[in-house]
């Protein structure tokens, strides 16, 4: 695993990070994530920050799972522009194939992480890279940052709160 790095001049910030392909890798990779984020301003609870882990969470698990090569790192790098209030998540590994959305069983364990992703984030996709493999970019939206969860006001049915949306 390579250093941290972490660069916040300008008004994009930005963070990249090598993790071994290995369950234990994934779970660093949404530990730190989580750990910018709240250097970044959005703290546990807010809208983003709960998107944005989830989001990591998924694709690093992903990576780990399905695109793992033996012997490969796969890479997490985090930009926040506040100026277009989005965080961009990036996942890269080197297995070759690109991922494909399943429609899964509700009795089914597995299979709605990209359906998750799909969901949460504003935009998503893959990318080739430079050298093997292929990169998985989410999008999250920040300027609707508040808590994920809307409490309903008594009196009120869920129908007639305000909208929780995605950030």
């Amino acid at each position: 695993m390579s250093a941290l790095s972490s660069r916040t001049a300008g008004p994009v910030r930005t963070f990249k990070q090598r993790f071994s392909a290995t369950r234990r890798g994934a779970r660093l990779a949404r530990l730190l994530a989580a750990h910018q984020l709240t250097e970044w301003g959005h703290p546990h609870g807010s809208g983003a920050y709960d998107t944005v882990v989830l989001v990591v969470a998924e694709l690093a698990a992903n990576s780990v799972l399905h695109g793992r090569v033996p012997g490969r790192d796969f890479a997490l790098f985090l930009a926040c522009d506040d100026v277009r209030g989005v965080i961009r998540i990036e996942v890269s590994d080197t297995h070759p194939a690109h991922p494909v959305p399943l429609v899964a069983a509700a009795d089914e364990e597995h299979g709605r992480g990209l359906a998750l992703v799909d969901a949460l984030a504003t935009r998503w996709g893959v990318t080739g890279r430079i050298g093997p493999g292929k990169t998985i970019w989410a999008e999250c939206a920040t300027v609707a940052d508040e808590p994920r969860f809307t409490r309903v006001p008594p009196g009120r049915d869920a129908a007639s709160a305000p909208p929780r949306g995605c950030p």
